[in-house]
């Protein structure tokens, strides 16, 4: 019998972890001479109360929401996919590729074809560190780490001495042709009377990631190919005896991560920048994993776990402008969820299981 409900392990002890980073938050900002409720009620006005607030939250979300998935579909696997930002730069690269040099006549079909390329790009990226842990037992969590450094330094040769415009300065690429320039929240909402979302990068890419969410909880408990990808995370040794081979459920496990992560490259390059920087990944690829952590690695978690990180970021950014409170707290306090959600998880379980066990014996 489990020790606590299945409710409780998902809301009950993200709550509860929040909680109490929150509170270690808010003795932070006391220590510096700040108001903590101030605080918080202008992250609340900055990220929430406005259209614009709300078109910077949804755009990190979306960000989050792929390399959170990528995180998840690993794990599920029994894999640390730690490359997700490696697989969202060159998945952005995919992107840049696809609209500079495709003719496409509308951004729909331009957006299917960045699409495809980016979980292309993506999934080649996390295919190498794959085949070496499945087949050499090199260990997938060093091999994507020294990926992540690779795709930085090879976008940064491709962007100066490949992409970048004739006489430009700036290392990244031309600007996207206008046909392949997706909608932005603010064009798709807003009316001649009323303007929405006014400024705000959130674009159509945060309906498609909400797609994914649904494609990879399809995929994870609705079919057999989802079944071997769990069954090997729980016990590699049964899946073996079930006739399950490892070296393949590793490969497609990272290939589908890696499209996953590439596919963020979508909402930065195509959606928000217009062309392909430097930046591109904006560090989401770590992030992703607090995010899978926190949303238990299940697309409605990482969907919430998201929402709540991109919060932050606008809120922090927020602070920072109105504020003295410095940019680098929101770090901080980013840290703390992830330090609660992740390293001290049973820090907050423990106790809990012997509450409701406590609570079970009395009513036996």
């Amino acid at each position: 019998m489990d020790k606590m409900p299945a409710w409780a392990d998902v809301v009950l002890i993200p709550l509860i972890s929040l909680f109490l980073a929150a509170v270690l938050s808010a003795i932070a900002i006391l220590a510096i001479g700040e108001d903590p409720v101030e605080a918080f009620t202008l992250m609340v006005d900055g990220a929430l109360m406005r259209s614009a607030g709300w078109g910077y939250t949804l755009y990190y979300a979306t960000n989050f929401i792929f390399t959170g998935l990528a995180v998840s579909v690993a794990f599920h696997a029994k894999l640390f996919n730690i490359g997700g930002e490696g697989q969202a730069v060159i998945g952005s690269l995919g992107v840049a590729l696809c609209c500079l040099f495709i003719p496409w006549p509308h951004w729909s079909m331009a957006l299917i074809g960045s699409t495809v390329a980016a979980g292309l790009f993506g999934a080649a990226w996390a295919f190498i560190p794959a085949y070496l842990q499945a087949a050499r037992g090199s260990h997938i969590v060093i091999t994507t780490i020294m990926f992540n450094f690779i795709a930085s330094a090879l976008l940064n040769y491709l962007l100066v001495n490949k992409l970048k415009p004739v006489g430009a300065m700036e290392p990244a690429s031309a600007t996207f042709p206008e046909a392949t320039q997706l909608p932005t929240f603010q064009s798709m909402f807003s009316s001649a009377d009323n303007i929405l979302f006014r400024g705000s990068p959130a674009n159509i890419t945060f309906f498609l990631a909400l797609i994914a969410c649904l494609l990879v909880w399809l995929l994870i408990w609705r079919t057999k190919l989802g079944y071997e990808i769990r069954s090997q995370g729980h016990s590699e040794s049964g899946a073996k005896y079930a006739g399950i081979s490892p070296f393949r459920i590793i490969v497609i496990a990272m290939l589908i991560s890696g499209a996953l992560a590439g596919m963020m490259g979508i909402n930065t390059t195509q959606g928000e920048a217009e062309r392909l920087i430097l930046n591109s990944a904006e560090g989401a690829g770590f992030i992703g994993i607090a995010v899978a952590l926190m949303g238990r690695n299940h697309p409605f978690g990482v969907l919430l776990a998201s929402l709540l990180f991109g919060f932050l970021y606008q809120g922090g950014a927020e602070l920072a402008l109105w504020t003295s409170i410095p940019r680098e707290l929101i770090v901080v306090i980013q840290a703390l969820v992830i330090l609660f959600t992740g390293a001290l998880d049973n820090m907050v379980r423990w106790p809990l299981e012997r509450v409701f066990i406590a609570l079970r014996r009395k009513e036996g």
